[in-house]
């Protein structure tokens, strides 16, 4: 049995970037969209008489992770922890994927110019992991100039310093990928999610196909998930088109996505077996977070679709910028009992991975949040501070 070590004493101190910025449309609230600056806040989570030449930086898209028991965990046990928060804490709506790598480069430069660290790892928890895999292999190599909607945006001429090594954690392959395999295929008309095509209402007890689903209706339930997805993106495009072309002040457009949480293997544990609890996910029950207001993606813009959301359209999705990365040392932990990561999304990174420096690492039993779970926990510690010190990223 492991157990955690004895926590370490340490403290946060708060943390404020601010660089210029004059975007041609404003997606940040109030006086930080407004003021010509984009305005960071972090979290520096370390002893207050550390010596360590290594920090590990945690960055979600839009979640603030300095409560989150991963950070914290990794503090008790002595390391230095930055949780660097994106211009968009807490709001996703109009998300721009580019825009958060910029911002996640920001913080590794204050990292190693300001804080003083040589070594920067970055660790990408849950929604930071594509972010993480995104972020490295613009760093590495380059090239996006434009966001999908076509507005510019360079990240190669921004200067992005590549991390010194990634650990992608209880991680899924994107926001876009996800949200897709989470689609409610029933949805017929966008303007009202009661029109649904009920062959594919699997929440339903009239739906004809009930668990365990056949491997034909798991085959047609995703095609149509797929085309749901590009059906909001070819509307986006060609919304973003009529509003360009109108010429006037509305260039920027808000709109709802109904129905986000809905798959099939939440109740056949047979489609994408693992140790999750069946018939639930992350938030709660899948039913009725799917029409609940709080799902994935369900306040958005024409812009963030594009970035954050589309299937063919987002430039940050997981196994795209893994075949990316070609020198960089990755870590990979799978938690076989995530209720947030399907199974299949972590051999498919690693698969897709070209840095021969790679490690994977399977936690049997372990949740997304480790509620419960001390002793794997500590498993989780052991393994990023034993391929840590392997790869010379920490010291001791």
């Amino acid at each position: 049995m492991i157990s955690a070590p004895a926590k370490a004493e340490w403290t946060r101190t708060p943390l404020i970037l601010s660089f210029p910025d004059n975007p041609n449309f404003t997606e940040t609230y109030g006086f930080a969209g407004n003021s010509g600056h984009v305005n960071l806040e972090g979290q520096l989570m370390r002893s207050p008489d550390s010596r360590s030449r290594t920090v590990y930086v945690f960055m979600h898209p839009t979640s603030v992770l300095h409560l989150l028991p991963m950070p914290v965990a990794l503090a008790d046990a002595g390391l230095d922890v930055l949780c660097a928060a994106s211009r968009y804490p807490r709001n996703d709506s109009a998300l721009i994927q580019e825009k958060v790598a910029i911002d996640l480069g920001k913080w590794i430069a204050h990292a190693r110019t300001v804080l003083g660290y040589e070594k920067v790892v970055l660790l990408g928890w849950s929604g930071g992991g594509s972010l993480s895999l995104f972020y490295q292999a613009q760093a590495e190599t380059p090239s996006i100039t434009h966001t999908p909607a076509g507005d510019p945006v360079d990240l190669v001429g921004a200067g992005l310093q590549p991390a010194d090594g990634v650990i992608f954690i209880a991680a899924h392959l994107s926001r876009a990928e996800t949200l897709t395999e989470w689609l409610d295929p029933s949805v017929i008309d966008e303007l009202d999610p009661d029109n649904r095509d009920p062959e594919l209402d699997i929440y339903s007890p009239d739906c004809p196909s009930q668990p365990p689903y056949s491997p034909a209706f798991v085959a047609r339930f995703r095609a149509a998930q797929v085309a749901r997805n590009r059906r909001i993106t070819a509307w986006a495009e060609d919304m973003l088109a009529r509003l360009k072309a109108a010429g006037g002040p509305e260039q920027e457009r808000a709109f709802v996505v109904h129905r986000t949480m809905c798959d099939v293997r939440w109740f056949d544990p047979a489609v994408d077996p693992s140790d999750r609890r069946p018939g639930w996910s992350y938030m709660g029950d899948p039913r009725a977070v799917n029409v609940g207001p709080v799902g994935l993606a369900r306040f958005t813009t024409l812009r963030s679709w594009l970035s954050q959301w589309s299937y063919d359209k987002s430039n940050a999705k997981g196994p795209l910028n893994a075949a990316k990365i070609h020198r960089t040392p990755i870590l990979l932990i799978e938690n076989t009992a995530d209720e947030a990561v399907p199974s299949t999304h972590n051999p498919a990174i690693f698969e897709a991975l070209a840095t021969p420096d790679k490690e994977y690492v399977r936690l049997e039993g372990a949740t997304h949040y480790y509620l419960g779970q001390p002793e794997l926990l500590a498993r989780c510690i052991v393994a990023v501070t034993g391929w840590s010190r392997r790869k010379g990223l920490l010291e001791g």
